[in-house]
C-alpha cells in the first residue's frame, strides 16, 4: 500500500496496440507493462510500457517491476540477469529474488545533458518563486532514456509547498522534447534526495517512483555536485512513500529498487 503499483501482463503477444493502451486506460495506473517475445537479439523478452495517455519508449519502475514478474512467471530464483527490449534499445537488469519480496537493479541509457533552464521558468510552473531555488544546481534537461527536466530546490519544505499548473508544465517541457519535471531536494553529502515528479500529461499528474527521473539526477549530481550515488525518497505528498537507489559507475547509471507482488490474476479480454 505504498510506492509505485505496477500491472504486468504476461503472454501479450498477441494483443495490438489498441487494446494494450485501453487495459492500461483500465487499470489507471502510472504504467501497465505487457511482456512479449524479444524480437532483438541478445534480448530475453520485450517490454511494452504504457501510461494511460501513450506508449513510452522507456521507463525505470516499469522495468524493475517487470523483471521480477519475469523471474517469478518463470519460476527462477536467487540472483538472475536479463536483457530486457524496450524502445529505448536493451537494458540489463539483475533481479534478486527472496521468499517474497525481491530487488531489481537496471543499466540505463548513457547521461545526456541538455540545455539548462531559467530558474524562474522553470519554477514558475511549480507555484514557486525563484527563490525556492538550490542556489547551487541549476534547471536543466537530462536523460539517461528519457529526456527530463531536473529542478533542484532549497529546502523540503519548498518540495512541499509545489503546485503544480500542468498546463504551464506541458508549456515548458513539450518544446524541449522532455516528458516531466523532477523537481528535489538534494543532499549531496548525505547521498540523499527527495523529490516529486509531474508527467507533462494531467491525466498522469503527479507520479510516486520514476526512474526515468532517478537516473537522469544521478548523472546530473554526479556532475555538477561530484557525488556518484544518491538514495532518492518520492511520493511521500501523494500518501504513497518509495525509494529508489541510484549510482554512477565509470559513466554508466544505474537504477534499482524493491519490489513486492501484492496481487496475481488473470485477464479475460
Amino acid at each position: 500500500m505504498a510506492g509505485n503499483a505496477l500491472a504486468v501482463v504476461h503472454d501479450a503477444d498477441d494483443l495490438d496496440d489498441e487494446t494494450m493502451h485501453a487495459f492500461a486506460r483500465e487499470t489507471r495506473l502510472s504504467e501497465t507493462t505487457f511482456v512479449q517475445s524479444a524480437t532483438e537479439e541478445g534480448a530475453d523478452y520485450r517490454n511494452r510500457i504504457w501510461t494511460v495517455v501513450e506508449e513510452l519508449p522507456f521507463a525505470g519502475h516499469p522495468s524493475l517491476g517487470t523483471a521480477v514478474a519475469v523471474a517469478r512467471a518463470r519460476g527462477e530464483t536467487g540472483k538472475l540477469r536479463y536483457v530486457q527490449q524496450t524502445g529505448a534499445g536493451l537494458q540489463p537488469i539483475e533481479v534478486t529474488l527472496n521468499g517474497a519480496g525481491a530487488s531489481a537493479s537496471m543499466l540505463q541509457g548513457p547521461p545526456t545533458f541538455g540545455v539548462e533552464i531559467d530558474i524562474e521558468s522553470a519554477l514558475k510552473p511549480l507555484g514557486l518563486q525563484p527563490s525556492a531555488a538550490d542556489p547551487y544546481l541549476h534547471p536543466q534537461v537530462v536523460s539517461t532514456g528519457l529526456p527530463q527536466i531536473i529542478v533542484p530546490l532549497r529546502s523540503i519544505e519548498h518540495l512541499a509547498a509545489i503546485t503544480p499548473d500542468f498546463s504551464a508544465i506541458q508549456d515548458l517541457v513539450e518544446p524541449l522534447a522532455a516528458f516531466g519535471i523532477y523537481a528535489a531536494h538534494c543532499d549531496p553529502v548525505a547521498g540523499t534526495a527527495q523529490a516529486r515528479y509531474f508527467y507533462r500529461d494531467v491525466r498522469v499528474a503527479e507520479d510516486p517512483a520514476t526512474g526515468s527521473a532517478a537516473g537522469p539526477l544521478c548523472a546530473y549530481l554526479s556532475r555538477h555536485a561530484g557525488f556518484p550515488s544518491v538514495e532518492i525518497t518520492q511520493g511521500v505528498e501523494m500518501g504513497r512513500p518509495s525509494c529508489l537507489r541510484a549510482k554512477a559507475v565509470d559513466g554508466e547509471i544505474w537504477v534499482s529498487g524493491d519490489v513486492v507482488v501484492v496481487v496475481d490474476g488473470v485477464v479475460r479480454l
